[in-house]
């Protein structure tokens, strides 16, 4: 006899509809860019727009009053995050420039774009190239995703406040983001309040440095693009040599930003609301910001050193302090929390110093963040529980709990973190051997630490590694079967590994 499904797929995507239909406006934005320099690529995003929306109200009908449970959720969440992908790959098919004329190419820079890995298959960023409407629409998909796209449906749209608490939890699942307030919708409106607070805080200051006459070519078109670009830790930006293009107090203002957007956005909410001794308090914060200046001060000696021994990689830096801890600030902030800005080209920099920048990699931004990675709580956890072992092997009788801030943490909490990041470190070394077989098929020659970083970048969202994905690199040199590869890892890295696998399984779908 056939089992039943449990998984009601007619309000699963119902409920991916009306993301679809609410996503679609987001094109108004590519439009109005349009609609100011006169470009002609103003049809392909009205087109994309009506062909996005009409899709969301079809799927819509399938179930006029959707129900989901925590299956669904799953299913939701893994559907939408792809198709908003594939929708927003469509503009850079219908312009035919540079790589992203081919769909797997344009799917991959969309997908890279909603996930804010900040990976790149362009070859040329410049405006003689593409449109400043593609370029923002660019950029803004960087910012759409960083929050959130179920979080920001949850918050405007009262049809997803039943289930959405499912809905945010399956979208950020593992240690997620603590309820502020007695409604979901309501607490997805502060954190996304908070998000947009920040944003246009930064784009004024970064107006301001222009303004100022420090940083002549950030102009009101820049200072947006890397608003919409910073806090979501994305790190796409117009520039073809990203922050290098900018001077150095652009960088710095810059350094701060990318801090703030890898902590968990529920501390300042807390700091906002008149308690600053939140983020005193809270350990993750604590290991983040120790574990970025440790980092930040070992990676500026190592610069330091090496300019003033005369290292010809690092020659670029100059053998003064400022400049190395710059540097050393701006790309351990960027790759710590995986923004993937670069302000140099670190692939340049000593073995000593790319160490420091692979290490730093694999922490991750803080949950509740826009930061991807394997989430600095996760491995704050596993030290504490570690430490716990050592004690007991020496003390077999006594009962020690992980604490975290004051609470004790269940042990199947506990295990799921293990689980979740044996399985980040599973998938990581498949997807250095995989991309390793499918270059020896196709006959593409690239270097094992271009492989590494592929695999790392992609899965934890941080965007540029080294060699031929270099900060002043990309991935358009990969073969199709490789760049679905990455795609996937992308997607099932946004995601933290889980919402997508589960679709994967039997029982999922049986009863």
């Amino acid at each position: 006899m056939r089992p039943n499904l449990r998984v009601d797929w007619r309000a699963g995507l119902s409920l991916v509809g009306t993301i679809l239909a609410f996503f679609s406006l987001a094109f108004v934005v590519p439009i109005v860019v349009a609609l100011l320099y006169r470009e002609a690529d103003l049809w392909i995003f009205v087109l994309t727009m009506v062909l996005t929306g009409s899709v969301g109200v079809g799927l819509r009908r399938l179930d006029p009053e959707p129900s989901p449970g925590a299956r669904e959720a799953f299913f939701v969440v893994a559907l939408s995050w792809l198709l908003v992908a594939v929708f927003g790959a469509i503009p850079y098919v219908l312009a035919g420039n540079d790589t992203v004329a081919h769909p797997v190419y344009a799917l991959f820079e969309s997908m890279s774009g909603f996930t804010t890995t900040g990976a790149t298959v362009l070859e040329d960023i410049s405006f003689e190239t593409h449109s400043r409407s593609i370029l923002m629409w660019r950029q803004l998909t960087q910012w759409v995703g960083g929050m959130g796209i179920i979080v920001l449906a949850v918050a405007i749209l009262s049809q997803l406040a039943v289930g959405g608490a499912q809905l945010m939890e399956a979208e950020t699942p593992g240690p997620g983001v603590s309820k502020l307030t007695p409604h979901i919708a309501e607490t997805a409106r502060v954190l996304w309040i908070a998000y947009v607070g920040f944003t246009l805080l930064y784009i004024a200051l970064l107006y301001g440095l222009h303004l100022a006459g420090v940083a002549p070519n950030m102009d009101a078109y820049n200072a947006i693009a890397h608003g919409f670009t910073t806090l979501p830790t994305g790190g796409f930006s117009p520039e073809a040599r990203s922050m290098e293009a900018f001077s150095p107090a652009v960088q710095w203002l810059v350094v701060p930003f990318m801090f703030v957007a890898g902590v968990n956005f529920v501390l300042w909410w807390h700091l906002v609301s008149g308690d600053p001794r939140a983020l005193v308090r809270d350990h993750e914060f604590r290991l983040y910001l120790g574990t970025v200046t440790t980092l930040t001060l070992v990676c500026t000696l190592v610069l330091f050193l090496d300019t003033a021994l005369g290292t010809p990689e690092v020659g670029q830096i100059g053998g003064r302090l400022e400049p190395s801890l710059r540097h050393a600030a701006f790309q351990i902030v960027s790759l710590t929390n995986s923004t993937g800005y670069a302000s140099v080209d670190f692939d340049t920099w000593s073995g000593p110093a790319k160490a420091i920048l692979l290490f730093a990699m694999f922490v991750g931004g803080s949950t509740g963040s826009t930061g991807g990675g394997i989430k600095v709580l996760r491995w704050l956890v596993i030290l504490k529980s570690l430490r716990r072992e050592v004690f007991t092997a020496v003390h077999p009788e006594a009962v020690r709990p992980v604490r975290m801030n004051g609470r004790i943490l269940d042990e199947e909490a506990i295990r799921g973190i293990y689980a979740f990041t044996l399985l980040y470190l599973v998938l990581f070394f498949v997807g250095i051997g995989l991309l390793a077989l499918d270059a020896g098929r196709v006959g593409f020659d690239i270097g094992l630490i271009d492989l590494v970083t592929a695999s790392i970048a992609t899965l934890g969202n941080i965007g540029p590694g080294f060699g031929v994905i270099g900060p002043m690199g990309g991935y358009g040199e990969f073969p199709e079967s490789s760049i679905l590869l990455l795609i996937l890892y992308m997607w099932i890295g946004r995601l933290e590994i889980f919402p997508v696998l589960v679709l994967l399984t039997r029982a999922y779908w049986r009863s």
